[in-house]
């Protein structure tokens, strides 16, 4: 369906962990003309299978290679980093 590339940052003394979505690539068209996708990413933080946040890009019009480079910053504390887990899909628009 493509790729997605992103790298992951946590800074224990602030509990912040930020995802940075640097660009997708190769995704499958999804509109009905078979033509344009309006991608962005949506990333989740979940804790026994519960969504606690989200955050989203922003949507780039009519490209299957679309570039971010978009930092999506989730507050975890440093208690509980080890008991969450990171959903990322790449969803197109409309």
């Amino acid at each position: 369906l493509g790729e997605v590339n992103f790298s992951l940052c946590y800074l224990p003394t602030a509990g912040r962990l930020t995802v940075t979505v640097i660009r997708a690539s190769n995704l499958r068209a999804m509109d009905l003309t078979g033509y344009s996708a309006d991608p962005y990413v949506k990333a989740s933080l979940m804790a026994e299978g519960r969504r606690l946040k989200k955050r989203k890009t922003s949507i780039k019009k009519n490209t299957l290679n679309p570039s971010y480079n978009e930092a999506l910053v989730f507050d975890v504390p440093h208690e509980s980093v080890n008991h969450v887990s990171l959903t990322i899909a790449v969803v197109d628009y409309d």
